[in-house]
């Protein structure tokens, strides 16, 4: 029997009404995948309180939950279980995708291979002591396709190979060749209004992860658009366009958090303006946080 334990969550959950996950637990197949009603219910629970408030009423969960990749996202949480029916399905559907996005990014076939196969051990997830388990799986949450957010995950781990080849290299380099290291000096903490930071991570927070990988890459690695595209599988113009709907999007989201928060809509904007260093803060920590932690990519 599968027990709430095993429902990796550390968001407060909202309620979905009984109807709604009835009818969503028939769409998504889930049955199949081993997952009971209860425990689908518990997962719609999860997902709305990702990226709902508590307070939400029953019409804005419906709609919300009523976007979401239904199917994907049951065949993604009984993957997540172990259920063999769910991978069999899963290594059928997106095992060649797989290989065919890590042949893009890695040169060599061997490296390619290695890339993707890689990824299985954190997808299949290992037991816990309580009788769980702990999947990267469990992180989809059926806002976006799982085919994009898996290209996201691989791309984000052959990125992060990268970091820390760069990171071990220029290490060995700089010591050997006699640098020595001195103690990073910070700015010194300034005063800022404590709704900004809290805005943003909660913008952030939101947004898909592939969403998030594009804003890591161009921002924080430096990648142009054209080297997003073939890490994606897609063209830089569509990187473009993503990206442009991105930043504003966030940025909206930001100023209507503010605004939740008790601000005007002219100190929301200001505050953006005038705090935009701090801003930028948050951004890159949220960032960071999420391309290292277990919710990447």
């Amino acid at each position: 029997m599968i027990g709430s334990h095993e429902i990796a969550s550390h968001s407060a959950r909202v309620a979905v009404p009984e109807s709604l996950a009835a009818r969503l637990y028939g769409e998504s197949g889930a049955e199949k995948f081993g997952l009971t009603a209860s425990v689908f219910t518990m997962i719609l629970e999860e997902v709305a309180g990702k990226y709902l408030s508590a307070a939400a009423g029953a019409e804005e969960v419906g709609k919300f939950l009523s976007c979401l990749r239904i199917a994907e996202l049951a065949l993604a949480r009984g993957c997540a279980l172990g259920n063999d029916a769910a991978w069999e399905i899963f290594l059928n559907r997106y095992r060649e995708k797989l290989y065919s996005a890590a042949y893009s990014l890695v040169p060599a076939e061997a490296n390619a291979r290695e890339l993707a196969d890689s990824l299985y051990a954190d997808l299949w997830g290992t037991r816990t002591g309580e009788g769980g388990r702990v999947s990267k799986l469990n992180s989809y949450t059926g806002r976006g396709s799982l085919e994009g957010w898996l290209r996201a995950i691989l791309a984000q781990e052959y990125v992060n190979r990268f970091r820390r080849q760069r990171r071990s290299v220029s290490l060995e380099e700089q010591t050997e060749a006699g640098v020595q290291f001195q103690a990073e000096q910070l700015d010194p903490v300034q005063a800022v209004d404590p709704r900004v930071p809290r805005a943003t991570d909660e913008a952030l927070a939101y947004l898909p992860a592939e969403d998030r990988f594009i804003l890591a890459s161009y921002y924080l690695d430096g990648r142009t658009l054209a080297e997003i595209g073939r890490l994606l599988g897609v063209h830089e113009s569509t990187i473009s366009r993503k990206l442009e709907k991105i930043v504003s999007t966030t940025r909206k989201s930001i100023r209507a958090r503010l605004m939740g928060l008790g601000m005007s809509r002219k100190e929301a904007e200001q505050s953006m303006e005038v705090e935009v260093a701090e801003v930028s803060v948050e951004i890159r920590r949220r960032l960071l946080q999420e391309n290292d932690g277990e919710n990447v990519p």
